[in-house]
């Protein structure tokens, strides 16, 4: 096993859960535990939640399973542990209820975590310790109205034992508990087949059958998942049965002692390995930024490798506005996964790409009629591109053929999509021969929180006076220019470029690939200046984080100018339309009308405002400024990005700072204390001076 100090629960904790209640877990863990210990480990079976019982140390399971090794020589961990009792002999939920307590996912976690390591602790001259936790009842026995034991099973992420009782019905029961252990990427590390309970008498010639063809069939089946299956025999419960029992489970037992004595994967060498092979964004290959190495997500946490959990201010760069492992957008996905992953969109449509696009039509600012399905954001801005070119094409402007944009802004990282990035900030100064040239207006300097200055459209008036005749559009980010800066403008700029346009016969584009699904406030940014653009891009949030999509939706005018005279719009990815992908981003968008977004970014908003307002004024701070969920510290230099990056870490939070940024902009369901968390390690950072340059 491991060295101690590295050690993680999930590496040194095993799950024992069952088909349904009265399958044999307790007899099934117990002889675990002995298989184990006879093999060299220090093993102790632990009961988080008993029920039933007056004592549990007596009555409960935890005397089975000390019964099971009580001949053998002491260990040096005790045989068994109950974590919590309850006397209503039913459910964990309403036993605990019954008696005024109330159970939660993260309360068992940090139960057992704390437990396991107490005894790591006590024991230490043992060398590293390892737990058997059996669960009560199946996979789905609630804990509370929201969580079950498959959820602290996800929780833990420990290895997992299915026991299940021989008889009629174990296939379907087996395997039905083996897909969702499956399903919510867990690994199973044993199957256990119990006797039939009326095992003492003599079974006929039908359940023989029965018993034998279960045990073939599971066996050929797990065969090829490399999992193992033991079939253990009725015995009586004494020293010889256990030793019996113990036999009967060993290749169960041999699986788990190679993953107990072996973890998973430690975080330095996932590190390590990745630096070999892997490339990661806006870094050297050779001098690479440090990376951390995650292990799991849900809710509004990260879990790393080596166990450490984060509370995330980033939303996965902005996409995860429902948190992780949302359990309506994974059903989402396993179901259309199960139906049709992916089918080609050229001649052929579905029902996941056609909701979609009825949905986000009803969303999106009036006015908007035809969207076309991209494979990410920066494939959404160069469709846009193309549309505008085609249009003007498609209209006899043939000249208008270059782009106006305001410096300062970020649209993504392909050509076309660079070539209305900042100039200076972008990327112009490596690709610039390669990049056609495009026309740069001055940056909206009217900010948000303040009365909006009509000069401040002076700029673009000129630009489109002196090129409009070349102008096939005008392309920004309404109200928040992202990376490029963060910066918040006064939504009246939109209204007055809209004009502007209008009469210059340029088309307006919106990329809202950042600002899109109610991240300003507003489920959409355009919608605070009033102004439905010609042209949309949006993505990010669109399927919550889960996978890669977005959409570039424009009017009936655009589309009806670039398909006269029998034209065709000329592109079309190979992923375009994927279903998988469609049918999470309808479940992610049918969550947020259904779950209030925007209390929830008013909530944001108002902790973040309260929350960096202390960083104002600090040495090295530049300016403080909140709008919707996004809050930002801008600072004098660019901030040393490896040295922040392992102080948050340190702290226990997710915040990925950049150029002269540190910014959150963390998922929707991030509860007030840990917004708190996030906004007193970015205070902590800037008043300890971690931000400053070396």
């Amino acid at each position: 096993m491991s060295h101690p100090s590295r050690q993680i629960l999930a590496d040194a904790s095993v799950f024992v859960s069952g088909t349904g209640t009265d399958v044999g877990k307790s007899v099934a863990t117990a002889a675990l535990l002995r298989a184990l210990r006879q093999a060299g480990l220090a093993v102790q079976a632990v009961k988080p939640v008993q029920t039933g019982v007056e004592d549990a140390a007596r009555e409960g399971d935890a005397a089975c399973y000390a019964q099971a090794v009580a001949d053998m020589p002491p260990g040096p961990l005790p045989p068994a542990a109950t974590l919590h009792s309850f006397r209503l002999p039913a459910s964990p939920h309403l036993a605990a209820a019954r008696e005024g307590a109330q159970l939660t996912v993260a309360g068992l976690r940090q139960d057992i975590e704390t437990h396991w390591r107490t005894l790591m602790a006590a024991h230490a001259g043992a060398g590293p310790c390892a737990v058997l936790l059996e669960g009560a009842g199946g996979l789905r026995v609630p804990f509370n109205e929201r969580e079950d034991t498959l959820d602290l099973m996800a929780a833990l992420a420990a290895p997992v034992v299915i026991v299940a009782r021989n008889g009629l019905g174990a296939l379907n029961l087996a395997q039905l508990t083996l897909d969702a252990v499956r399903d919510r990427g867990l690994v199973t590390a044993g199957l256990i087949l119990m006797p039939p309970s009326d095992a003492l008498g003599t079974p006929d010639e039908a359940t023989r059958a029965i018993l034998a063809d279960n045990e073939h069939w599971l066996r050929a089946r797990l065969e090829t998942e490399g999992i193992p299956v033991a079939v253990l025999p009725w015995v009586r419960l004494n020293a010889a049965g256990w030793e019996r029992l113990a036999q009967a489970v060993r290749p169960v037992a041999q699986a788990l002692a190679a993953l107990l004595r072996t973890p998973s994967h430690t975080a330095e060498a996932l590190v390590r390995r990745d630096k070999k092979v892997l490339w990661h964004p806006y870094t050297s290959a050779t001098h690479p930024l440090p990376v951390f190495a995650a292990r799991r997500s849900h809710h509004n946490r990260l879990v790393l490798a080596d166990g450490r959990e984060l509370v995330d201010g980033m939303s996965s760069w902005w996409a995860a506005v429902h948190g992780y492992n949302h359990p309506r957008l994974l059903a989402a996905l396993r179901a259309q996964a199960g139906r049709m992953p992916h089918v080609m969109f050229g001649g052929l449509t579905h029902a996941p790409a056609v909701e979609l696009a009825e949905r986000l039509l009803d969303m999106l600012p009036q006015g908007l009629a035809r969207v076309f399905p991209a494979d990410s954001g920066s494939v959404a801005v160069e469709v846009a591109l193309k549309m505008a070119l085609q249009y003007q094409q498609g209209i006899g402007q043939t000249r208008r053929t270059r782009f106006l944009t305001p410096r300062g802004g970020y649209h993504g990282d392909t050509t076309g999509a660079m070539s209305v990035c900042d100039p200076v900030t972008g990327m112009h100064s490596l690709f610039a021969r390669m990049l056609p040239q495009q026309l740069f207006m001055e940056r909206p300097r009217c900010r948000f929180d303040q009365p909006f200055d009509p000069a401040s459209l002076d700029d673009s008036r000129q630009k489109l006076a002196e090129h409009g005749h070349e102008v096939a559009a005008v392309i920004l980010e309404p109200v928040v220019q992202g990376a490029g800066g963060m910066w918040f403008y006064h939504p009246d700029y939109l209204r007055g470029l809209a004009q502007l346009c209008r009469e210059a016969g340029a088309l307006l584009i919106f990329d809202e690939i950042a600002t899109g699904f109610g991240r300003t406030g507003t489920l959409f940014a355009a919608e605070r200046a009033g102004v439905t653009p010609d042209i949309l891009c949006c993505g990010k949030a669109l399927t919550g984080g889960v996978l890669t999509l977005a959409a570039t939706v424009c009017t009936e005018q655009v589309a009806d100018g670039i398909c006269r005279d029998g034209n065709v719009f000329m592109h079309g990815p190979t992923y375009m339309g994927n279903p998988l992908a469609c049918a999470v981003a309808l479940a992610s968008l049918r969550l947020l009308e259904e779950e209030d977004w925007q209390t929830r970014v008013q909530m944001l908003e108002r902790g973040l405002r309260q929350g960096l307002a202390p960083c104002a004024g600090l040495p090295g701070v530049a300016d403080v400024r909140v709008l919707g969920g996004i809050g930002v510290v801008e600072t004098t230099e660019p901030v040393p990005v490896a040295r922040l990056q392992a102080f948050f870490v340190e702290r226990g939070v997710w915040i990925r700072p950049f150029a002269r940024l540190i910014y959150l902009m963390p998922p929707y369901v991030t509860p007030p204390e840990d917004l708190a968390r996030l906004c007193d390690a970015v205070g902590d950072a800037v008043r300890q001076g971690v931000h400053l340059p070396n």
